[in-house]
C-alpha cells in the first residue's frame, strides 16, 4: 500500500465571510457566508475537483482545547499551489474579478507533475487572510 492522492488541508481563518466570498469568486465550490453562518459550525470548507480546504473559524482555532491543528498555525500560514486549466490571460482575469492582486509572475516554476519535473508558468497572489496562493499553468500537450 502507498499514498495515492491528496485529500484536504486545514488552516485557521481570521475573516471567514471574506474568505468564503473570495474563494467562491475564484470558482471554488463554497457556501455563501449566510449559509455558513446559519449552520452555526466553527469551520467551513471550499472544494475544487476532488480536494478541499477546511478553514477553522476564530472561535475554533483560538480555543485552547482545540488541539487537532498545527501547534503554531495562525491565519496567513497557508501556502498553496493550484493547477489552473486555462490560459494565463484567463487566470489574470479571474484573479482580477476576485479582487486579488498579483504579487509575482508570470514566472516559470517546476511543479509536482511528472515526479516534480514538469514546468509551468505561475502567478502568485494572497487571499483575504494573507495566505500565499500560487496558480500554475502547465503547457497543454500538442
Amino acid at each position: 500500500m502507498s499514498i495515492v492522492d491528496f485529500d484536504h488541508v486545514a488552516i485557521p481563518a481570521a475573516n471567514p465571510e471574506e474568505m468564503l466570498r473570495f474563494y467562491h469568486a475564484l470558482g471554488f465550490t463554497a457556501p455563501s457566508p449566510e449559509e455558513w453562518l446559519s449552520r452555526g459550525e466553527p469551520f467551513f470548507s471550499v472544494h475544487f475537483g476532488d480536494h478541499k480546504i477546511n478553514f477553522h473559524a476564530p472561535v475554533l482555532w483560538r480555543n485552547a482545547s482545540f488541539t487537532l491543528r498545527g501547534v503554531s498555525a495562525k491565519p496567513g500560514c497557508g501556502d498553496f499551489c493550484f493547477v489552473w486549466s486555462g490560459s494565463l490571460d484567463a487566470l489574470r482575469d479571474k484573479l482580477r474579478e476576485a479582487g486579488a492582486v498579483i504579487e509575482e509572475g508570470p514566472i516559470e516554476r517546476v511543479g509536482g507533475r511528472g515526479a516534480g519535473r514538469a514546468k509551468g508558468m505561475s502567478l502568485y497572489t494572497r487571499d483575504p487572510d494573507r495566505n500565499l496562493l500560487e496558480f500554475i499553468v502547465y503547457a497543454q500537450p500538442p
